[in-house]
């Protein structure tokens, strides 16, 4: 079966030209991942997770490898993707409503069922009711929504996810990992996912690839082999659940600049 995403052979360099000096970020990474799969980036702090992203954005190239997408190499961002990150990223002079509108307004497609997408999206998120609220009337969680919202408002294949319940607290945070999950058996959708919580990398992962330090190499891809629907709370006592994190954490542990979330 061809790969949704294939990243072969992929480095990434960041040149200083004012001082003369360059940072190898990612060393030579190959990785593939299927339609439909979800799989999470876990690693120490500032080890390549969100280059890896970018290039599979389109917003960087590599300076090694290639990318491609359903076999296209990839040299742009397009709207087959997009991307959620952690600051949620939202305009505070827009509204919920407008702030969306923006997902569409960036892409290269044109579409003509503009309003219909984004009162899709809306009501997909739980936002019905909030659409002329501004960003600093929301709660984190209900901001997230509203990122969430505008990537998937452009139906795109593949979602990039660079630590979106990071800034959230602990009960929102698995309100959204809960959504999130509904949301992706609903819509079929192919997510790559960075974190730093190996809690939420086995509640939410078909896969885990784990990282070394920078630059960042796969140590390993682990197979997150546990039943279907998920909640953290739910899968923490089972055995295997505590297998798999403490199989992650010790190729983890030590290695790290900052530990992982236990």
């Amino acid at each position: 079966m061809t790969p949704l995403i294939s990243l072969d052979d992929v480095s990434v360099v960041y040149d200083n030209p004012r001082e003369g000096t360059s940072l190898l970020a990612v060393d030579h990474v190959s990785l593939s991942v299927q339609a439909g799969e979800f799989v999470a980036l876990v690693g120490p702090s500032g080890c390549g997770k969100t280059s890896l992203l970018s290039i599979v954005d389109g917003l960087i190239r590599p300076a090694t490898g290639s990318v491609t997408v359903e076999g296209k190499p990839v040299v742009k961002p397009g709207p087959d993707r997009a991307m959620v990150f952690q600051e949620y990223g939202l305009f505070p002079w827009r509204t919920v409503w407008d702030n969306i509108r923006f997902g569409l307004e960036v892409s290269s497609r044109r579409v003509d069922d503009e309003r219909d997408r984004i009162r899709w999206s809306i009501d997909l998120l739980g936002l019905s009711g909030f659409e002329k609220r501004y960003p600093y009337e929301l709660s984190g969680g209900m901001q997230q929504r509203v990122g969430l919202a505008r990537a998937l408002v452009l139906h795109p294949r593949i979602l990039l996810m660079d630590e979106p319940f990071a800034a959230l607290d602990a009960m929102t945070r698995e309100v959204m990992q809960a959504e999130l999950l509904g949301l992706m058996a609903d819509l079929d959708q192919t997510v790559l996912f960075v974190t730093h919580s190996i809690d939420e990398a086995i509640t939410l992962a078909d896969r885990v690839v784990v990282f070394t330090p920078r630059p960042a190499r796969i140590n390993s891809i682990i197979d997150i082999d546990l039943p279907r629907p998920r909640g953290e709370r739910s899968l923490k006592g089972l055995p295997r659940y505590q297998e798999l994190r403490e199989q992650i954490w010790s190729q983890l542990e030590g290695s790290a600049e900052e530990p992982p979330e236990r």
